[in-house]
């Protein structure tokens, strides 16, 4: 009912990840014929090279799909460091035997994406940004990974659900935060926009993002 309910809104893109048991249900559950394009995401590098390959082809077989549009390697950390090349081209050859028509990496801005992104040119970027966490857009990363000809996907959208929470139910580390958080919802409401709204409209309203990703359940 849920990716029938996505595929009817025109909603285009499943974004999954390694962990838990998604992969293998969504495999059961795809509409017919499936109007959707899939992003499958690495295991951490510290599982080892091998396991990063083997588990992305897993990954396929789980979703039942001969080859899927996107990898994404889950922490951009794992570029950083030494074996980060070698990483890199086990994607690159998943990418060449078909398997995935697009690959890339999930980063915040602490990550330096940018710069990543032109060591690597990646076809993807899936970077957080929200309307509570707007540096990618103000420090000019959306900008630079344009100009590099990165899609990007914006992820983390709804700020792990802060707007939609009241000041009691915060995380012990937000509670510094909740006279602004409820200065925010304050505004929204005299505007007469629901938090819903406003977080869905600033990420698809950024014209370097071609694709929103929401976390649902």
């Amino acid at each position: 009912t849920l990716l029938q309910t996505a595929a009817d809104a025109g909603v285009a893109l499943i974004a999954t990840r390694p962990q838990g048991d998604g992969e293998r249900l969504l495999g059961q559950a795809w509409p017919f014929p499936s109007p959707f394009s899939v992003s499958v995401r690495t295991v951490g590098l510290s599982e080892g090279l091998d396991r990063v390959e083997a588990r992305a082809r897993r990954s396929l077989e789980r979703l039942g799909l001969p080859r899927g549009d996107a990898l994404l390697i889950s922490h951009a950390g794992d570029l950083a460091g030494t074996e980060g090349r070698a990483l890199w081209d086990r994607l690159l050859a998943l990418k060449d035997r078909g398997l995935f028509r697009r690959i890339g990496f999930c980063a915040g801005v602490e990550d330096g994406p940018a710069l990543l992104a032109r060591r690597f040119q990646p076809d993807i970027v899936q970077l957080k940004c929200n309307l509570l966490d707007q540096r990618a857009q103000h420090a000019g990363v959306l900008s630079e990974l344009a100009a590099l000809d990165v899609a990007v996907h914006a992820s983390s959208i709804f700020a792990d659900g802060l707007l939609f929470m009241n000041s009691e139910a915060l995380p012990v580390e937000m509670h510094r935060h909740a006279p602004t958080l409820s200065r925010i919802r304050r505004r929204l409401a005299e505007a007469r926009v629901d938090p819903m709204q406003a977080t869905l409209a600033y990420a698809l309203g950024l014209p370097e993002v071609s694709a929103v990703v929401a976390s649902v359940a």
